[in-house]
């Protein structure tokens, strides 16, 4: 084991399995002191099971590490509240939170259900709202501390997830905002969009979604779809705690409100979004005679629908 986080107290939401299992070993690993929280329940959020996070922190017993497990949903303010005075009961301190809890409830758009909706924003934006939220109010008074979030490439847009993808870039703006409010205490907060095969991932209403997207280029056969769908998710959930574990450093003190994407051994780092193109008009309103002629030509040359209308049969 190593000693870069000695002394620290973790929090992992969603840690029983796949990635935040993984961050908490990592963590557990460089001698962080772990609160492995996990509700049990299935990828698209029903039942649940004590199990997976009593077997996470018999893992990081076994390693020589502490660790207590906590059961709470982190979907609603109590269950945050517990979660991290579960920190402060067990260690007396918390110095980083992994937000990292999820469910799935894909559907397209047109025949999502308000509960679907529901129920991925409460987990997922909701969650990692009501989990920093309580973790704030001592990180702020020790004035240090380090706030992991979860969001995903699916933010940036992906067929039949408009509740994920809505909570997952709604993650994104939570972040740099919370990076603003608690940069002042020495608190820094950062997102990853990491892509590994899960259980979440890893599933045949998934792979069904892929195979008949991939038709249109011609990979029909059962062996090619599979394939294409295993190299999709050949990321494992163990490639995304190393960079995980460096956020919760000291040294990572000057990352603040930015976002990582984690691919395997690939680790890119997100530019702001910026204005690539701007008209100006100097005196009165811009008609819309004009915007015919000037948006094509000027503000929005080369754009390109990503998903045009399909030709009328």
């Amino acid at each position: 084991m190593g000693d870069r986080l000695k002394g620290k107290v973790a929090v992992v939401t969603g840690a029983g399995r796949g990635i935040g299992r993984a961050e908490a070993l990592a963590l557990a690993a460089e001698g962080a002191k772990l609160v492995v929280n996990d509700l049990g329940a299935a990828s698209d959020g029903s039942g649940a099971s004590q199990t997976p996070a009593a077997e996470v922190c018999g893992e990081i017993t076994n390693m020589g590490g502490k660790a207590v497990p906590n059961y709470d949903s982190v979907a609603t303010p109590e269950g945050g509240d517990n979660i991290i005075k579960t920190a402060i009961d067990a260690f007396g301190r918390i110095d980083i939170l992994v937000n990292n809890a999820g469910v799935l409830r894909d559907r397209m758009l047109f025949n999502m259900t308000e509960e679907e909706w529901d129920m991925v924003i409460k987990i997922h934006l909701y969650g990692t709202f009501h989990c920093t939220k309580a973790a704030s109010v001592y990180m702020r008074q020790q004035r240090a501390g380090r706030i992991i979030n979860t969001s995903s490439i699916s933010g940036l847009g992906n067929l039949g997830q408009a509740n994920y993808s809505a909570a997952k870039e709604g993650i994104i703006g939570f972040t740099r905002t919370v990076a603003l409010d608690l940069g002042r205490y020495g608190v820094t907060c950062n997102a990853i969009r990491p892509n590994a095969g899960t259980r979440m991932t890893m599933t045949p209403e998934l792979k069904a979604k892929v195979a008949k997207g991939i038709a249109a280029q011609g990979i029909t056969k059962p062996e090619d779809v599979d394939k294409f769908f295993n190299q999709m998710f050949s990321s494992k959930p163990e490639h995304i705690p190393p960079i995980v574990v460096y956020l919760a450093t000291d040294e990572a003190g000057y990352i603040n409100g930015r976002s990582f994407f984690i691919n395997g051994n690939n680790i890119g780092f997100y530019t702001e979004p910026q204005i690539t193109s701007q008209i100006n008009k100097e005196k009165d309103f811009w008609t819309l005679d004009e915007l015919l002629k000037v948006v094509p030509e000027q503000l929005c040359k080369g754009v390109v629908n990503p998903a045009p209308a399909e030709p009328k049969k």
